[in-house]
Formats: structure tokens, sequence, C-alpha cells
């Protein structure tokens, strides 16, 4: 889509928050109006309007996108979603623990025991840890509250919380940014870790920096979008 407005600035509207073009409200890509809980959020995503040159580019728009899929994708189906996220706690990436080198499994320890600290303490679960890529099964108990906890989140909450999920690969770390346990960059630290080691040993790979770096930006964007709400 070419640019066709002028101008793009948020709005107050029955609901909520809303951008409008020229004054027009902008709609979802399902054509629902587009109506967010803050301004700060409805104001980002005016920016990123305001920010296009010549053509819609979709990718330069992270607040928008996610916006879009709390309304189009996520709200119809909310318990169903929050369910696809809790999901990640049975394979809970601090919990798989490298079995050698012994640098690698200390910088894991460093990284990872805290965040699962932190969780026990905040939802009063524990996880079972183990050396190795063979699935270990989780406690029961640490799946239904884990699973209660999302299920309690709005549209717009698991939103932010699905980037930092998947690409994550840590459902702690995404709720440890979720509750300002962590920054966004120390939580992406931490799911790094591996990738950092690798690079430390062996050295740095152009492609493999390149997806990281893409990566990386499409986790931050979700931890600032949480932030807005």
């Amino acid at each position: 889509m070419k640019r066709f407005w002028k101008d793009a600035k948020a709005g107050k509207v029955d609901g909520g928050w809303s951008v409008l073009l020229d004054g027009r409200a902008i709609k979802t890509v399902e054509r629902a109006d587009l109506v967010v809980p803050s301004e700060t959020l409805a104001e980002a995503v005016a920016q990123e309007w305001n920010a296009v040159e010549e053509r819609i580019d979709p990718r330069a728009m992270p607040m928008t996108g996610m916006a879009n899929a709390a309304l189009d994708r996520i709200a119809p189906a909310r318990e169903e979603f929050a369910a696809g996220l809790a999901k990640y706690a049975e394979s809970e990436l601090c919990c798989y623990r490298a079995d050698g080198p012994e640098s690698l499994g200390a910088m894991q320890s460093e990284a990872w025991d805290p965040l699962l600290e932190w969780a026990a303490g905040r939802y009063g679960v524990r996880f079972e840890t183990t050396a190795g890529v063979m699935h270990v099964a989780q406690p029961g108990e640490t799946l239904d509250k884990l699973r209660a906890a999302l299920a309690n989140e709005d549209a717009f909450t698991l939103a932010g919380l699905s980037p930092l999920v998947t690409i994550g690969g840590s459902l702690v770390a995404a709720l440890a940014v979720r509750e300002g346990a962590v920054s966004a960059e120390e939580a992406w630290d931490a799911v790094e870790v591996d990738a950092r080691h690798q690079a430390e040993r062996w050295g740095a790979d152009a492609e493999a920096e390149a997806r990281d770096e893409g990566r990386k930006r499409d986790f931050l964007a979700a931890a600032r979008f949480l932030d807005l709400l």
C-alpha cells in the first residue's frame, strides 16, 4: 500500500485509543477498529505510520503488527492462545543445561538460575533441570500455575508476550520481562547464552549475526509493546 495520508495521530475513542490518518480511524487487517488500551501505545503506532515514506513495510511497524494480532488473532481465541504459550513451560529453555564444556555450563547457570529462582518466588513453582537434550517432565503443579497465570492475561499482553516466548524459547524469561524483574536486554542475554558462548569460543559467523540481530530487534520490540500498554 502506498502512503495516502498526510498525518497520523493518536485519538481517544470509545473503549480506548485509536490512530487517526487525516482524521479517519485506521482498521486492522480484518477490518476491525484498531483500538488499543493506552495513549502511549496509540502514539507509538502513530509514529510508525508517520515514519512511512512511500510504501508500508510491515516489518518496520512492529507496534502496529502486534496490535493487529491482539485484535484479529488473539482476542477471538484468547484462552486457546494463552494455553499454547503456556506449553512452552514443558520444555523451558532454562532447564536444559549443557553436559560440556564446563565454561558453557557455568554461563548457563549464571544466566538461568536467577530466572528460575525468581519464578519460584513469584509463582510458587519449581522446575526440574537436566544435563543434555533429553526431555525432562516438569511438575504438574508448575504447569498448572503457569497456565493459570497466562489465562488471566488480556489479548494485548499475550500479543507482547508471544514473540518473547517464541523467539527466546523461555516462558520464564518472558514473564520476568513482563513483570519487570529483568530488563529486555538482560532477558535477551540470558536466552542467547549458547550462541554467545559459541561466538566467544569459535568466532562470530556473519550470517548468524545478521539473523540474530533480526531476532533481537523483534524481541526488544515485543518488550517495548508490553511497556506501552
